[in-house]
Formats: structure tokens, C-alpha cells, sequence
């Protein structure tokens, strides 16, 4: 694959992240968040009682960066922040029924999006779409290995 084919991949798959997100999001009728606001209460959300620390880690950013966020989520209801019975030092992340309820409304309305849009499509481009969601997940999972 030449660069111009990798760069239009990488530039693609942006397009395609940021047009999924706020279309859904219009159509869920919600303010959009920041792109780090929305990567953090997606983290809490697969990982309940993620520490701060490990969230930064795991997003790969500074934990003082992580605590602005959610002082932020914590402020506009959509994740609770606890302390960890054993280490009263450490804040404990949770979702709130408000963030759940945003991120199956978001997941819904992306999924409506897709189908849509998949559905103009001609079966064999759609099946080759399909085709590549495994290696698309391998190439993602090699990113996040790689960071």
C-alpha cells in the first residue's frame, strides 16, 4: 500500500468517526462533547471503577489532564466520582444512568446511520465492507499496542 493509500485511510477513517458522531448526536437530539470528554465517559463506562491514574493510562494522557475531564462529566452528570474504600487517596469512576442512557441513544442512532447508508450501497461493496470490519478491529488493536 503506498503512502497516498495510507494517508487516505488514516484521513477516511476520521471522516468517518467525526460524521458518525455528530450526525448521531444531532439526531439524538444532544449537545455534542469534547472528543476527550467522550473518550473518557466511553472508558468509564467499559470499565467501571477505573481509577484516574489508570484512566490516563489508558488514554494516554497526563492525570491531571483525566481530572479536568471529570471534574467536567462530573459536573454535567454523567459520571460519578467515588473514593476507593481502601485507598481513600483514589477517586473510583463510574456512569451515571445519564451517560448510559447517552451512549445507548449515540450507539442506536450510529447503528441507523450505518445501516443507511450501507443500504445505497451495492451488495458487493457492502459485503466488502463487511469483509473488513475483522481486519479493520486487528488494525486497531495493533494501534493501541503500538501507542
Amino acid at each position: 500500500m503506498s503512502s497516498e493509500s495510507m494517508a487516505r485511510l488514516g484521513a477516511l477513517v476520521g471522516d468517518l468517526h467525526r460524521l458518525l458522531r455528530r450526525s448521531a448526536t444531532r439526531r439524538a437530539n444532544r449537545a455534542e462533547l469534547p472528543d476527550a470528554q467522550a473518550e473518557l465517559m466511553l472508558l468509564v463506562h467499559a470499565h467501571p471503577g477505573v481509577s484516574v491514574k489508570e484512566a490516563a493510562a489508558r488514554m494516554r494522557t497526563a492525570p491531571n489532564t483525566v481530572s479536568t475531564l471529570v471534574r467536567d462529566l462530573v459536573t454535567a452528570g454523567l459520571v460519578l466520582r467515588e473514593r476507593d474504600p481502601v485507598d481513600g487517596r483514589v477517586a473510583r469512576l463510574r456512569s451515571t444512568e445519564a451517560a448510559r442512557q447517552r451512549i445507548a441513544d449515540h450507539h442506536r442512532h450510529r447503528v441507523a446511520l450505518l445501516t443507511d447508508a450501507l443500504n445505497q450501497l451495492d451488495p458487493e461493496a457492502r459485503d466488502a465492507l463487511t469483509a473488513a470490519v475483522p481486519h479493520l478491529e486487528r488494525l486497531a488493536e495493533l494501534l493501541r499496542e503500538s501507542g
